[in-house]
């Protein structure tokens, strides 16, 4: 940060280098974040759009394209369940995001939004794409990012009328935001005699990126240890639920649901859940997180709140699999487990029949750093 007094983490983390700091999530703090994204407003820093539009935005992370309409998503489609969602979000982050954003007043990282391709949304982005980029710059960890404006009356209704058929969208990333967004939403519009349904409270902010453009990655879970049970017993009490393989491999990642591999004793097994064992209709009971809590890490290890058993650990995203091991062979976790990603297919199954995900179920690509696109719900 010091090196650069451009970075929108100065806005982020307005006390940097002060000698006496306000209480973290406290009013006073998020006073001071609106304070300095009003600096970097005036300053020129930060420029607002003279009209209202939207932006097509690409990531390229090592070769992998992700491409992205950024707009707002409405409060009430949040309400009426067109937003759909699969994860469980906790009222106390709810409540402090929501004061959070009710003070500084900016969305400053949209919410990842996801929905099934369309190809009549797909060629308007195709043919945004091939004209000449508002913005193209690369980060400092070798991602690129794009920036298309679209500004055309034309394309904005195009994209507008192509979502409107649309039956249903998906949050892939962005929970907590997207409840926080929705209840102060609906808090101002109650607090409102003048209500009237367009003010800027009544949105967020969110990209919109079509499903094959997305990339899920698996949560893997590591425990520190094993209790009181010895190897021996650890291996001969999860053949009762598990076919356990020893797949003599230097390095072993799953390749498809209802692969479970295990790093433990400098070892690389692999557990296949017995067909018996747990309801393949059942969206959630038959996710591969689901199947090694309830017949695994419950009854054997004695976990029985992922949340917040200390004995767990979590490790995400591209490079999970490698990262897990290190973590086991430095001594960090006795024993490992990693999954194949959940599907798509198995994460909108969820969404649909108004379910819930385990927690740390899924890691969701890409990711967008804070403050590329700002919206004022002011």
């Amino acid at each position: 940060m010091d090196e650069n007094p451009y970075t929108f983490l100065h806005i982020l983390n307005p006390e940097y280098r002060a000698k006496n700091k306000t209480e973290a999530n406290s009013i006073e703090r998020f006073q001071n974040v609106k304070v300095k994204y009003k600096e970097f407003v005036k300053d020129g820093h930060l420029q607002s759009d003279e009209k209202q539009n939207f932006y097509l935005y690409r990531q390229i992370k090592e070769g992998h394209s992700s491409t992205g309409i950024i707009g707002v998503a409405s409060v009430a489609d949040y309400f009426n369940k067109k937003i759909k969602i699969h994860e469980a979000t906790i009222a106390r982050r709810e409540e402090i995001f929501k004061d959070y954003l009710k003070t500084v007043e900016i969305n400053a990282e949209p919410v990842c939004f996801t929905y099934p391709n369309q190809k009549e949304i797909d060629l308007i982005t195709l043919k945004i794409s091939q004209k000449r980029a508002e913005y193209d710059f690369s980060t400092t960890n070798k991602v690129r990012h794009t920036f298309w404006l679209i500004d055309q009356e034309e394309d904005i209704q195009a994209i507008q009328e192509a979502f409107e058929k649309v039956p249903a969208i998906y949050i892939a990333d962005g929970h907590h935001r997207s409840a926080s967004s929705a209840l102060l939403g609906k808090e101002l519009a109650e607090a409102n005699p003048d209500h009237h349904g367009e003010e800027g409270y009544n949105y967020f902010m969110g990209i919109f990126i079509p499903e094959n453009d997305l990339q899920i990655f698996e949560f893997n879970r590591l425990v520190s240890d094993i209790g009181k049970l010895s190897a021996e017993e650890f291996l001969n009490q999860i053949e009762k639920d598990f076919k356990v393989i020893n797949t003599e491999q230097e390095v072993f990642q799953p390749r498809k649901v209802h692969e479970i591999g295990m790093y433990f004793e400098n070892r690389w097994y692999c557990l296949i859940p017995r067909e018996d064992r747990f309801d393949s209709s059942d969206p959630v009971e038959s996710l591969d997180v689901s199947i090694l809590t309830d017949h695994l890490l419950k009854p054997i290890l004695g976990i029985e709140d992922l949340r917040t058993d200390p004995r767990i650990s979590f490790c995400g995203g591209p490079t999970a699999q490698k990262e897990t091991k290190k973590l086991v062979d430095k001594g960090e976790a006795k024993v490992a487990f990693v999954h194949f990603p959940v599907t798509m297919e198995q994460l909108k199954a969820i969404a649909d029949n108004d379910l819930i995900m385990p927690p740390k179920s899924t890691w969701i690509e890409p990711k967008l750093r804070s403050g590329l696109t700002v919206y004022s719900i002011k």
